[in-house]
């Protein structure tokens, strides 16, 4: 018998085609099929043999393999089919993707017809239970979905039935987990939403230790699965939180706060950082927040536009650290919160001051100077503007080109007895009049990339507007863009985005108003910090 299984293996191995270059690795990979008493043991040597034909575009040579393994293994079988299914699946979109027309014309079909009806047989041979059938019905709905044609919805509707039978009496849940994934690939999240959920309350109601549970949140963190490591990780702080464990939970909540804080680079969600850092406060209390982790609080908010909340939090990282690194940043940020988001120049204008009276020059201090003269100017108190702005030029500078070339705009504006430049002007007018309250920034989605950049590092200004539906007419909008525009300036009023670098370091200030043939849309503003 012994004998039988050795020629067996050597019999696949020649035929394979991949011989010489793998011999070690598929015979050992043969002799696993070949000595496997259930069919769960087929799984993994059958995987890795497709990795390998797969890896040269072997595919003529992979099948031949399997028919050849049909006839010498009953139990693998349904593998097959759905192996050879697999096969023309990949081998079709080979012959697409290097555009081998005379084959795929000529085939193709024939490819098609085989595909559809050995993954049928597939799942005919198999239980709702066992994973090959969820495997198949995927395999199908895929093959449907890219074809577009009538039998999608069937086949995806039959996926989530096997998925709902397998996990009913299935321990193993990683095939619901590779559906989820495939079906949010393509687009159908609400789906893959289902499934998800199904494979996370698969694996709380195991036996998973508090490690592992965490190790598992983290993986999926570091595939951008973020949904599905956010749930993991409540359920994991959850468990920790009801065993009194708070020395434990305080640096595992750091360190998921800094991991889903704001980053310009890398998988983020600000709104779940916020919520790890109410979380921190709830268990352990204020105290344990150090300044580095205020400071990236207040950042995090503010680059979740939640603009009051991150106002407050830069306002207590500097009443709990005053000397803190990040003094002049935060109170500027609470200084231009204060007055382009609040409208509350009287709370805006202390923290500028505050700011402009330092001997120590900061880009925030001259840019301090920079909105005293703005705000004086709109109010029309003159004589303080150019102040001001003189005194800007005067601590400036050769370091901060474009900041002082604005304060000299400002000037030349006053001296020739001339108006705000329009587009700035606008902008303050909706910003700062009280009876503009009603243009709250909730129509103009406002961003930057990176919103954390070097000098003349370039940067990505983009707005979303959204308006409402107007039938089959395009709306024409104007953007009258304001502010720290850096290199690109002026803008074209048809100008939703645009490109720009920033030759001065510091917090730059970015204003929009957006107009359409019926009045004003919406006005908003960003910031973006240039080290």
């Amino acid at each position: 018998m012994r004998a039988l299984k050795i020629s067996l293996i050597f019999i696949f191995a020649v035929s394979s085609g991949l011989f010489a270059q793998d011999e070690n690795k598929l015979v050992g990979l043969s002799r696993q099929i070949i000595e496997a008493k259930t069919s769960a043991e087929l799984y993994g040597p059958l995987e890795g043999l497709k990795e390998m034909y797969f890896k040269d575009d072997k595919y003529p040579d992979f099948i031949d393999f399997l028919n050849s393994l049909s006839a010498k293994k009953d139990i693998a079988g349904p593998f097959v089919n759905y192996y050879i299914a697999l096969t023309r699946y990949s081998q079709l979109k080979g012959l697409e993707e290097k555009q081998l027309w005379d084959e795929y014309f000529s085939k193709g079909n024939g490819y098609r017809e085989e595909l559809e009806l050995l993954a049928q047989k597939a799942i005919d041979a198999t239980r709702p239970d066992e994973p090959l059938n969820i495997y198949s019905r995927l395999l199908l709905w895929e093959f449907h979905k890219n074809e577009q044609d009538s039998f999608s919805e069937a086949a995806l509707q039959g996926l989530m039935n096997s998925v709902l039978e397998y996990s009913k009496a299935a321990n193993d849940a990683k095939s619901i987990k590779e559906a989820a994934d495939k079906l949010y690939s393509y687009g159908e999240k609400g789906k893959a939403k289902e499934l998800y959920k199904i494979y996370v309350d698969k694996i709380i109601s195991s036996d998973i230790k508090d490690e592992a549970l965490a190790g598992r949140a983290l993986g999926f963190y570091k595939e951008g699965n973020l949904e599905l490591s956010e749930t993991l990780y409540d359920v994991y702080v959850d468990r920790i939180a009801k065993s009194g464990g708070k020395e434990k939970l305080l640096p595992v909540l750091k360190e998921m706060a800094k991991d889903f804080s704001y980053k310009d680079q890398g998988f983020k969600d600000p709104a779940y950082a916020e919520k790890l850092f109410k979380r921190i406060e709830e268990f352990v209390g204020r105290d344990v927040f150090d300044e580095g982790l205020m400071y990236l609080r207040a950042f995090n908010l503010e680059k979740s536009q939640e603009y009051p909340r991150a106002k407050e939090a830069f306002l207590s990282l500097l009443k709990r650290y005053p000397g803190t690194q990040y003094a002049d940043e935060a109170n500027f940020k609470a200084a231009v919160i204060y007055t382009y988001i609040l409208r509350d120049i009287k709370n805006a204008r202390p923290i500028f001051e505050a700011l402009a009276q330092k001997e120590s020059i900061s880009p925030q201090v001259l840019s301090s100077f920079y909105q005293l003269g703005l705000i004086s100017q709109w109010e029309n108190d003159f004589v303080k503007a150019k102040e001001y702005y003189n005194k800007l030029l005067l601590k400036a500078g050769a370091d901060f080109a474009q900041t002082t070339a604005m304060a000299k705009e400002r000037l030349k504006e006053i001296e020739e007895a001339k108006p705000l430049e329009y587009n700035l002007r606008v902008f303050l007018d909706l910003s700062l009049k009280e009876e503009n309250k009603e243009f709250d920034m909730a129509k103009i989605n406002l961003s930057a990339a990176p919103y954390k950049s070097n000098k003349e590092e370039a940067v990505n200004i983009t707005s979303t507007v959204y308006t409402a539906a107007s039938g089959c007419m395009e709306i024409q909008l104007q953007y009258l863009w304001s502010g720290d525009l850096g290199a690109k300036q002026p803008l074209p009023a048809a100008q939703p985005a645009f490109d720009t670098t920033y030759a001065d370091k510091g917090t730059k200030i970015i204003g929009l108003v957006v107009v359409s043939p019926s009045g004003v849309v919406d006005r908003s503003m960003t910031i973006v910090d240039v080290n």
